[in-house]
Order: C-alpha cells, then sequence, then structure tokens
C-alpha cells in the first residue's frame, strides 16, 4: 500500500508572515520611544497598552477620546507610493478633534490593514503617525497591524486612528459662549483630509495625473494633495489652560458651514465674513475645474480655514497674538450672533 503525501501548509503559504509583522514592530520601536510622554507606563508589544493619568499631572480628570480616518485621501498614497504624511493626516484627524473639548491628547493607536504586509513601507507610514503624535505631545502606545490577503489587494491598506485625551473636571468646553463672542480662524495648509472623493472626480475631469505639474504649486500634484493636515494642538494649549477659549471648531467633514454651528448654543449661530481671508488657491482650482459653487466649497472643504476658536472679545487680541507667535496665521473671520443658520457676508469665491 502507497502511502499518500502530503504537503504542510504553514500561515506563510495562506499569504500572512508572521515574522514579517514581528520586524515591523521592531522597526517602528525607535520612532514610538521618541513619542513617550509622563503617564506611558510601558512600551510596545504587550496585549494592552497602560497609562498613568496621576504621573501625567491630573487631578480630577475627565477623559475624552476620538476616532477617525483620512478617507479616500488613501488612494492617492497607494497610487502615488508616497507614504511620507499620511500617518500624521491620521493623527491629525483626531487629535485636531480632541482639544475641540478642551482635552490634552495623551495617547494615540492605530489599525493598520493591508494586503501584504510589505515591511519598508509599513515602516514609512507607521513612523509618519508617530510623527504627528510626537508633535502633538502624545505617546504612540500601541496599535494592531493586520494582513489580510484577500480582503485588500496586495499594496492596498487602510488606517484608522484612536486617540485618547484628559481635562480637568469643570474646564470642558465648548462653554459660556454667548451672543457677540469673536470668531478666530486659524489657517489650514491645505485640503487636509476631508472631501477626497470630490478632489479625486475633480482630477480626473481635469486629464491631470499625480505625476502632472500642479496647477496651484511647485510640486508634483499628488504631491501638494498629500500635505499633511495641519496639528493645531500645541499652540491651541496654553490658550485653554488660562481659560481664554470658549470653543473650538475643527473644520472637517462638513466644512466652516456645519462644523461651526455644532460647538454653539440653541438660538445663536455664526456670522462669517468670506472676505477676512484669502481663499488658497487650491479651493479657487477645485471650483474652477469641477465648477464647484461657493456654497459646495463651503459645506466640504476648509476654505483655508481648519480650525475656528471662539472667544470673548476682550481676549481676541490676546488670543490672536499668542496663536500668531506660536506660528499660526490667524483672523479674525466674525462673531457669535443669535439665530439659527449660519450667515455669510461678503464673497468666497472673486
Amino acid at each position: 500500500m502507497v502511502k499518500e503525501s502530503r504537503t504542510l501548509l504553514t500561515y506563510a503559504d495562506a499569504g500572512v508572515s508572521i515574522s514579517t509583522g514581528n520586524e515591523l514592530i521592531e522597526s517602528i520601536k525607535p520612532a514610538a520611544i521618541r513619542t513617550k510622554r509622563p503617564g506611558v507606563v510601558d512600551g510596545l508589544g504587550g496585549f494592552g497598552a497602560l497609562f498613568d493619568l496621576k504621573d501625567a499631572g491630573y487631578v480630577d480628570p475627565i477623559l475624552v477620546a476620538a476616532t477617525d480616518g483620512v478617507g479616500t485621501k488613501l488612494l492617492i498614497a497607494i497610487e502615488t507610493q508616497n507614504y511620507s504624511a499620511i500617518g500624521t493626516d491620521l493623527v491629525a484627524m483626531c487629535v485636531n478633534d480632541l482639544i475641540c473639548q478642551g482635552a490634552e491628547p495623551l495617547f494615540f493607536l492605530d489599525y493598520f490593514a493591508t494586503g501584504k504586509l510589505e515591511l519598508e513601507s509599513a515602516t514609512k507610514i507607521i513612523s509618519s503617525i508617530a510623527k504627528g503624535c510626537e508633535l502633538s505631545g502624545c505617546s504612540l502606545i500601541g496599535g494592531e497591524t493586520a494582513e489580510m490577503p484577500g480582503m485588500y489587494k496586495a499594496n492596498d491598506f487602510d488606517l484608522a486612528g484612536f486617540a485618547v485625551g484628559a481635562v480637568e473636571r469643570g474646564r470642558v468646553i465648548p462653554k459660556d459662549i454667548t451672543n457677540g463672542d469673536s470668531l478666530i480662524g486659524l489657517a489650514s495648509n491645505g485640503i487636509h483630509s476631508n472631501g477626497f472623493s470630490l478632489v479625486r472626480k475633480v482630477v480626473e475631469m481635469s486629464g491631470l495625473t499625480w505625476n502632472s505639474k500642479s496647477p496651484f504649486g511647485d510640486l508634483s500634484l499628488g504631491e501638494e494633495l498629500l500635505t499633511a493636515t495641519r496639528l493645531y494642538v500645541k499652540p491651541i494649549l496654553s490658550l485653554l489652560k488660562y481659560n481664554k477659549i470658549k470653543g473650538l471648531a475643527h473644520i472637517t467633514g462638513g466644512g466652516i458651514t456645519e462644523n461651526i454651528i455644532r460647538i454653539l448654543p440653541d438660538k445663536l449661530t455664526a456670522e462669517v465674513l468670506l472676505d477676512s481671508w484669502e481663499l488658497p488657491s487650491v479651493f479657487g482650482w477645485l471650483s474652477q475645474i469641477g465648477g464647484l459653487a461657493e456654497q459646495e466649497l463651503l459645506r466640504t472643504f476648509n476654505v483655508g480655514i481648519g480650525m475656528v476658536a471662539v472667544v470673548d472679545k476682550s481676549n481676541e487680541e490676546e488670543v490672536m497674538n499668542s496663536l500668531t507667535n506660536a506660528g499660526e496665521t490667524v483672523c479674525k473671520i466674525g462673531k457669535v450672533c443669535e439665530g439659527t443658520k449660519i450667515e455669510y457676508k461678503g464673497q468666497l469665491l472673486k
């Protein structure tokens, strides 16, 4: 009787390499170590990550959590194989939300899923996450890398981020916003990470490729569009410490039209002066090529204002000077007024 021979399968034969995953953890440890801050109890590699709020200096804290992704901006990074900033986008989308509650970002976790784990590209992606954490003062405390052949094509990947912050009880914002308060706009540095399904549609209409010279910048079109979302954490934290800000609106999905209203009390709205800042050329190009109306721009994109602070009129000058000294480009873009629907004055598109 002839004995049947059988091939012994391994997990690697199914397309998943545990060894590559272990190599990735080792390769990103130096970047993660650079993000360590007071409160971190342990490093990468455990089943869970530990954080000591008392060691971080908190007495009676409320935890604030945020999760987000970067949407179809990922497709541009995948198609151009440019991974230098996409992780910073991920961090920014989460930590810029946290500070809108008055919270200091403490730690960050990422979820990275791909069809095939390529060590070089994965290291670049997670290193850019670590860079975003370092720039915002929070620790990359853990995460998950999932290699899932069949779920994703070999070079495809997805990212999700999870940030946790804290704010002392009684210091949560928004609070005490009243009629007549000033709206201070902090400039964006591009499209950030919202509206990219529409951006990609406009690029398709234009006939340009990601490698084409950008019509609105010095780099290639792909490089310009992959500019990392601006991190507003550090310049704002000192103002929060001294109770100089009543409310913050991160201008993400829904644009200026939807996001300022979210933080205002009932029966109060915003009067926004569209002539008070210069529309970045990327948005003018999108409008021209895509035939986008002003209202569409205002409801889809940040149109040059990435964060809006609500401050008492008496603190307006101090807040603007502080932000300017911290490297932000700021201007007064309007005020809080009575009403239920946002009011625009002036023109965005000249």
